[in-house]
């Protein structure tokens, strides 16, 4: 299928083990055409998710694709990264030293304007990390909201989640940004931890990335390698969930992932519960807005998907 068929999508990001893996998806899929890359401070600082994004690209040979740095920080309280997880760097593990590109001399909610602006057509937001950068967008630029055909976002859970009892690390991280969104009236797609959890960066899986014979399919294992030690250590998984490229499979085949349609609310006031994703499955509440909520996952079509983006690049 050839670019003219392609659908136009903005990453936004905070790379991070997962969004490294849904940037080889936006750029190795030829269903998507992948317009720019934003970051966004989360995972890491803004300046170390930066660097991230700027190496993956590079590493996958993408060209072209302008890159800007976004928001440092939640737009209330202060930023709390998640070294625990990733590392020191934001993206531990693997061996990451390669020539980046430069970044566009703009800030990221001012390029996600121009390419909404400039694009034939309405573009996909697809937002991997904290919303900052994608609430401050839909408040600062009006004109270019009915430009943005969706905003597909890893976040929240249906259950519990993984930051604190019920809240989920990228809403936690920025809670008011997430309300923002929701509540913006543009067509919303939550895939939330009840989904991601499915998605296992099992041994055999490592084993493909690796015998893909790559540089960048080591990367790929080298980084799952690091993501189970964490996540064996924090949470006592057995496997690692791989969160973020979910959302990216979701806009590349909507099949993959199955969805019901839903109130959702941010909790933002909550004394344990700040950050918590209601969602009303039963429609008790009666209450608006209302978002795609993510509920199942076809697991074995998931990884076909990013293994076959993952080869397409390594060519």
């Amino acid at each position: 299928m050839g670019d003219f068929a392609a659908r136009p999508i903005i990453v936004d990001c905070d790379p991070g083990h997962d969004d490294a893996l849904a940037l080889l998806l936006a750029a190795g899929d030829a269903r998507v055409r992948l317009l720019g890359v934003t970051t966004v401070a989360g995972n890491q600082t803004l300046e170390k998710t930066t660097r991230n994004a700027l190496k993956v690209l590079a590493l996958a040979g993408v060209t072209g694709v302008p890159v800007a740095a976004g928001c440092d920080r939640p737009l209330v309280g202060e930023l709390t990264v998640a070294e625990d997880i990733h590392g020191a760097s934001g993206l531990d593990g693997p061996e990451l030293d390669v020539p980046v590109g430069e970044l566009a001399g703009v800030h990221a909610v001012e390029l996600m304007r121009r390419l909404i602006a400039d694009s034939a057509e309405p573009v996909t937001l697809i937002a991997t990390g904290p919303l900052t950068n994608v609430a401050l967008l839909l408040r600062s630029h009006p004109p270019v909201v009915p430009r943005i055909s969706r905003i597909v976002f890893m976040g929240g859970s249906t259950e519990r989640g993984n930051t604190t009892p019920y809240g989920e690390f990228n809403i936690v991280t920025d809670p008011e940004a997430a309300d923002i969104v929701l509540r913006s009236g543009v067509p919303a797609t939550m895939i939330g931890l009840n989904v991601t959890h499915q998605a296992l960066a099992t041994d055999e899986i490592i084993a493909e990335f690796r015998g893909l014979g790559t540089r960048l399919g080591d990367m790929c294992a080298e980084l799952m390698t690091f993501f189970a030690s964490t996540y064996r250590r924090v949470f006592g998984f057995e496997h690692p969930p791989v969160h973020d490229p979910i959302a990216v499979a979701q806009v590349i085949d909507a099949s993959i992932v199955r969805t019901v349609t839903a109130p959702v609310a941010v909790e933002l006031v909550g004394t344990y519960t700040r950050g918590a994703t209601v969602v009303d499955l039963h429609r008790r509440s009666g209450r608006n807005p209302e978002a795609d909520i993510a509920v199942g996952l076809d697991v074995d079509a998931f990884w076909r998907l990013l293994m076959s983006a993952v080869r397409t690049l390594g060519r």
